[in-house]
């Protein structure tokens, strides 16, 4: 399946509203492409084909296209759309519930917050999903948990280290 490099998106559906936007070159080799596989599928003649590849070549909208491959299977470009925002990261759900979990596991699941509050944090830098704010609160639970528990690690070594013959 081809794709539009402009939008990232598949060809093959109505452009419906977006007939009127101008179209790429990109566009017209696509359309090009269209009228190729239906040539070569027997769907078009010689003559047709030669006569719709010079309207292709010469179409200045997406409608234009439209009109000369719609008849085709996949003949039609896919109507632009704005890209949707990218979902909450995985990640940092997962920080956060390690680091909500921390009080019921024995703070064994406190590194695995502090690791995956990182993680998550660089991926969604890098990919642009959502979720910086989760990554964000699993991390700081995280280190909090880590820094109670070292709290009572050392309180416990003094109360051992107190006591003669302990």
């Amino acid at each position: 399946m081809s794709v539009r490099p402009e939008y990232g998106l598949p060809y093959g559906s109505p452009v419906r509203g977006a007939a009127h936007l101008r179209a790429s070159t990109a566009d017209r080799e696509q359309a090009i492409d269209v009228l190729k596989t239906g040539f070569a599928e027997g769907r078009l003649t010689k003559e047709e084909y030669d006569a719709r590849a010079g309207r292709a070549f010469a179409a200045r909208t997406l409608g234009d296209l439209a009109a000369i491959t719609g008849d085709l299977p996949d003949g039609l470009p896919r109507t632009p759309q704005w890209p949707t925002p990218a979902g909450t990261n995985g990640l940092a759900m997962v920080a956060l519930v390690c680091a909500l979990a921390q009080p019921f596991t024995a703070f064994l699941s406190t590194i695995p917050a502090i690791v995956l509050g990182h993680m998550a944090r660089r991926e969604i830098r890098r990919t642009g999903e959502r979720g910086m704010g989760v990554a964000t609160f699993g991390l700081a639970l995280g280190w909090i948990g880590g820094s109670l528990l070292l709290l009572m690690v050392l309180l416990m070594a003094g109360v051992v280290a107190s006591h003669p013959g302990g």
